[in-house]
């Protein structure tokens, strides 16, 4: 059975920095692409950012370029999502998602794979 298990979530003031953590288990993890999405309050889920299954090629969203990074640890069967410069709009649940030889893709229904999400709270 796949699971995808967040952590790391929690209430940081503007400016500062929070890393949140995937853990996959029931999969061959170095087959998948990984992915960050995330859903404000009131707001649709949206991609936040993605790397492929191999050659670590990565994709963001634009309104996280340049302050957030993701990356995975095969060994650890872990993906993460270093955030910096955090600001109120970035408050939201963050969930990961696993899709078999994908490419980091924005495109959130071809990911078939998904944690129950961890929140982050950033007060202003």
């Amino acid at each position: 059975q796949v699971q995808l298990v967040e952590s790391g979530g929690g209430l940081v003031q503007a400016g500062g920095s929070l890393r949140v953590s995937c853990a996959a288990s029931g999969l061959a993890f170095s087959n998948y692409a990984m992915a960050w999405f995330r859903q404000g309050p009131g707001k649709e889920r949206e991609f936040v950012a993605g790397i492929r299954w191999n050659v670590g090629w990565t994709n963001y969203a634009d309104s996280v370029k340049g302050r957030f990074t993701i990356s995975r640890d095969n060994a650890k069967n872990t993906v993460y999502l270093q955030m910096n410069s955090l600001t109120p709009e970035d408050t939201a649940v963050y969930y990961c998602a696993a899709q078999q030889y994908g490419s980091g893709t924005s495109n959130e229904r071809a990911y078939n794979q998904w944690g129950q999400g961890t929140q982050v709270t950033v007060s202003s």
